[in-house]
């Protein structure tokens, strides 16, 4: 019989960034589903009142106030600057057209594309592993699977010698 590993509690830090990336994935379905700017819907965010109805995860208003507020703005903002280049790195890896994704899934496709190409002090684990689990708190049911198979593959075509080193 095999011990557990037991569960960390995350840091300060690491809540703060994934509270921006949840925003910043909300924020790129509002931007991609409306074709407002970035500027548009980080405003938005910025402004929403805290709703006591909702869920905390889902009242964007209290994830602001613990989200890393500049990494929210970096990755919402680069990753629509550079949308044509994520796009250009996972299209080859799919199996259906970048357009049939759906559209919650390909936020997270190409947010983890960005901070696997222009974030290199992420570790590629962490990426996917945020990844995966913003996949199972906003995606389809099994989207977290084929999440964590693109951007596996991702992660060994633009970090190689980081994933041979790891798996080595």
């Amino acid at each position: 019989m095999s011990e557990s590993r037991p569960q960390r509690t995350p840091s300060a830090g690491q809540q703060a960034r994934r509270a921006a990336r949840e925003l910043a994935v909300q924020g790129l379905y509002q931007w991609h589903m409306t074709g407002k700017s970035a500027t548009a819907v980080e405003a938005e965010f910025r402004s929403q009142l805290p709703d006591d109805d909702l869920e905390d995860h889902e009242n964007w208003a209290k994830v602001m106030q613990i989200a890393d507020l500049a990494l929210f703005h970096e990755l919402l903002h680069n990753v629509v600057r550079f949308r044509d280049d994520l796009d250009a790195a996972i299209a080859p890896l799919l199996d259906r057209r970048l357009e049939d994704l759906d559209p919650i899934e390909l936020a997270i496709l190409r947010l983890g594309a960005y901070e696997l190409s222009r974030r290199l002090d992420v570790p590629y684990r962490v990426v996917i592993n945020e990844g995966v689990e913003l996949a199972k708190s906003f995606g389809a049911t099994d989207g977290h699977k084929y999440v964590n198979g693109i951007l596996d593959k991702l992660a060994a075509r633009l970090r190689s010698a980081e994933v041979r080193a790891r798996r080595g």
